[in-house]
């Protein structure tokens, strides 16, 4: 079975950026239009910067090496227009290389959020699912102020946790792919993974 493995050499896949176990993502708030976020290594440095480009139809969100946005590293771009089950395509911009794709399980999302994460070929390798089918109702029906929970697995492994923090006013999330010994996850898929997790829990929020 194929699995979402890199699919070229690449130094900064093991090393530097994109080599992290441990990331925080920040939210920026009070953005007029589109959406915005800072993505922090394990010592505090900016790793990545994305943002999402106002007044498209199709979702696309660039992920750069930083605010200055010059080195473009990633897109993820919806297949489709305003369609609550979309793919999303995770492209490197530098190559032209499609890593794979992330497409959310439409239905089963109005209670509980479900996604699959697709290879290079379409073929389903992996899954990212809210914590638990009771929290997801009491975060529907009661609260949004109770903190989200993902996890993601390849081949039945664990590969990530995304963890938001309480903070009513800032969005916060720690990504961890300490669990990912072996790899299984391309590191540039679990990135856009968790920007893509940001943007829609974001905008479902009313932030």
């Amino acid at each position: 079975m194929s699995t979402a493995l890199q699919t070229r050499p690449r130094s900064d896949l093991a090393h530097g950026r994109f080599g992290q176990t441990r990331y925080m993502i920040r939210r920026k708030f009070f953005k007029l239009f589109g959406g915005a976020f800072h993505i922090y290594d394990e010592a505090g440095n900016v790793a990545f910067y994305s943002k999402m480009k106002a007044f498209k139809l199709k979702e696309d969100l660039r992920i750069y090496s930083g605010e200055d946005m010059r080195e473009e590293l990633l897109t993820i771009k919806a297949r489709s227009i305003l369609d609550f089950g979309a793919t999303y395509d995770v492209t490197d911009p530098g190559t032209g290389e499609r890593v794979g794709a992330l497409r959310r399980k439409a239905l089963r999302s109005i209670l509980r959020d479900q996604w699959l994460i697709l290879d290079a070929n379409d073929q389903e390798v992996g899954t990212i699912e809210e914590d638990s089918m009771v929290m997801a109702l009491v975060r529907r029906l009661l609260t949004n102020l109770i903190p989200q929970t993902f996890s993601g697995a390849v081949g039945g492994t664990p590969v990530l946790t995304f963890t938001q923090r309480f903070n009513p006013f800032i969005q916060k999330i720690d990504l961890d792919f300490s669990m990912d010994a072996g790899r299984k996850l391309d590191r540039r898929l679990g990135i856009a993974a968790a920007v893509l997790l940001c943007a829609i829990e974001g905008r479902q929020s009313g932030g």
